[in-house]
């Protein structure tokens, strides 16, 4: 296969991948009342399922470097994709509450591997091109988060249960997996350099805990948004395809953005001035929302929308602060393995108040006074540096990756 036609062929996997990103973890949120009521789930239950994508994301994110260097890493983004279409198209089909939820990880745990892969995917193909790269992919997830958003409600009510609407983005898992059966021929581990980098050495570094941090509060934010504010609409006299529009219209905000943003990053040395800009746009959203949830829906879903952009610039963070295809792997894997579990208290603490207080005031409290750790977090990540160059032995590493970053 030609570089040209592999490049492309690469490309195309990518896309396809990141439209299946989403759909595993927030297509449940539309029907989230008729799962419950047709399986007999507890409010427990619930918010543990609400926060299923955040624990999947912590647990299998820290294992992909690590089979991506023993199996491939083509091979790995494979067998994802083959756990998500058998979880999606198992739990729209089961009656019973824990295999719901068991097949729910299984999804969700291939799409968690392939996620922390894919910036290190993008290092590895398109080193000089990782802004735009990135801003492509990221718009493929967001239309994929989008038309999940949007079409779980319809397709349900048109094939006359919850279960459709769910069972339906097995298919198209199944249809992104294609691509990856080609180029599991030309798989290349990631451990290319002299020294490997792993999830410990990360660990040691001050980047990598703000990276970890900066990245576990916006995912705080973003699932507990996707996750909840259905319901939250919903109370407010919504109707649930109204409701499920609602928050397809806070998705599609990111897509021209996600088209736009990553690449802008890339372009600059110093990333403080979008990223507060974004970030902002949580808070006041929120606001507006407690004073007049029903009046204020689409407002507020457009500024929360705008808001959630600040996820694939953390993805094109990841790649701008190391120097290889190595360096990015082991920071994506520490940044979104633990970042994720952090994640997991957002929507599991939205549920729980929601629960305790009936309403939503709590709980709309809650995320916008965790705004301020977000914002001093995402700062300080703003700034030049690599996770090469705060590891021991850095001059090491950093001479045989070269004195200078490559061109993005």
């Amino acid at each position: 296969m030609s570089t040209r036609r592999t490049s492309l062929v690469i490309l195309g996997g990518l896309v396809l991948l990141s439209l299946n990103l989403r759909p595993a973890a927030v297509s449940v949120g539309p029907v989230l009342a008729e799962v419950r009521s047709a399986l007999g789930m507890s409010p427990v239950a619930a918010g543990l399922l609400t926060s299923l994508p955040v624990l999947a994301f912590a647990f299998f994110g820290a294992l992909a470097p690590t089979a991506a260097r023993r199996v491939g890493v083509h091979r790995v983004t494979l067998l994802a994709l083959v756990a998500a279409v058998v979880g999606l198209a198992g739990r729209a089909v089961t009656s019973s509450e824990a295999l719901f939820l068991a097949l729910s990880m299984l999804a969700l745990g291939g799409m968690a591997m392939a996620n922390v892969l894919l910036p290190s995917l993008v290092k590895l193909h398109f080193p000089d091109a990782v802004g735009r790269v990135t801003a492509i992919y990221t718009t493929a997830l967001a239309v994929g988060l989008t038309t999940s958003l949007l079409l779980t409600v319809p397709v349900s009510h048109a094939g006359g249960s919850w279960r459709w609407g769910l069972g339906i983005w097995a298919g198209l898992a199944l249809l992104a997996a294609l691509p990856w059966v080609g180029l599991v021929a030309h798989d290349r581990a990631l451990d290319q350099a002299p020294r490997s980098i792993g999830w410990a050495d990360v660990a040691r570094t001050r980047l990598g805990w703000a990276m970890a941090l900066f990245f576990g509060l916006q995912s705080m934010q973003a699932y507990a948004v996707f996750g909840w504010f259905a319901q939250l609409w919903r109370d407010h006299g919504y109707t649930a395809g109204q409701a499920g529009a609602l928050v397809g219209l806070l998705a599609a905000v990111s897509i021209p953005l996600s088209l736009w943003a990553p690449a802008a990053v890339a372009r600059r040395t110093d990333q403080a001035r979008i990223l507060l800009a974004i970030m902002l746009c949580y808070p006041v959203g929120y606001v507006g929302l407690m004073i007049a949830p029903h009046a204020f829906a689409i407002p507020g879903a457009l500024l929360v929308g705008i808001g959630a952009v600040t996820f694939p610039i953390v993805l094109v963070l990841i790649g701008l602060r190391a120097r290889t295809p190595e360096g990015t792997a082991a920071l994506s894997s520490f940044t979104q393995s633990t970042g994720y579990l952090l994640a997991a208290l957002g929507p599991f603490g939205v549920g729980t108040l929601y629960d305790a207080t009936g309403g939503w005031t709590a709980p709309l409290l809650m995320l916008t006074a965790l705004m301020v750790p977000q914002i001093a977090a995402g700062l300080y990540v703003a700034r030049p540096a690599a996770i090469e160059d705060q590891l021991p032995g850095s001059r090491t590493i950093s001479d045989v990756a070269g004195s200078k970053p490559p061109r993005r």
